[in-house]
């Protein structure tokens, strides 16, 4: 199982994030998704760490006056496993994985770029899923007026 999205914004913020067809596996090109709905959960997830860490890149370069002109992220979600399997849903010890490929186009030396690259990961959805969140989830009560 695997999933990949790539979220590529400009230095106007302008995002696109482009896909696969999770529903047809041998569609390996990736297509704009114009609506939420059509990304599978872990679609959802590595557009939202994509666009938030474009977003941190964006914002650190236009306030430090450095030459991004736009931020390329290749976001894969995958599950490790100890050993190769050909049947591998049924295999309860793996981990999950995040790769993440960042590419910066612009006007940069590699002072910059090598920046930028520690900036990254102040992404606090980055932050949220290195270090671990706990949520508490319930139903809510009905308001009464």
């Amino acid at each position: 199982m695997g999933e990949r999205v790539i979220v590529r914004q400009n230095s106007q913020f302008e995002t696109h994030v482009l896909a696969m067809d999770p529903h047809n596996p041998d569609d390996s090109r990736f297509h704009p998704v114009a609506e939420v709905h059509h990304l599978t959960p872990y679609g959802l997830l590595l557009s939202g760490l994509g666009s938030c860490t474009a977003i941190v890149l964006h914002t650190y370069a236009q306030h430090r006056e450095v030459a991004l002109q736009e931020v390329e992220l290749d976001l894969t979600y995958d599950r490790v496993f100890a050993e190769d399997c050909e049947q591998c849903e049924g295999i309860d010890e793996y981990h999950e994985q995040i790769t993440e490929k960042i590419r910066l186009i612009g006007d940069l030396t590699p002072d910059e770029e090598r920046r930028l690259f520690m900036v990254s990961k102040h992404c606090p959805i980055h932050k949220m899923l290195t270090q671990g969140i706990t949520v508490q989830s319930s139903l809510a009560e009905e308001e009464t007026t």
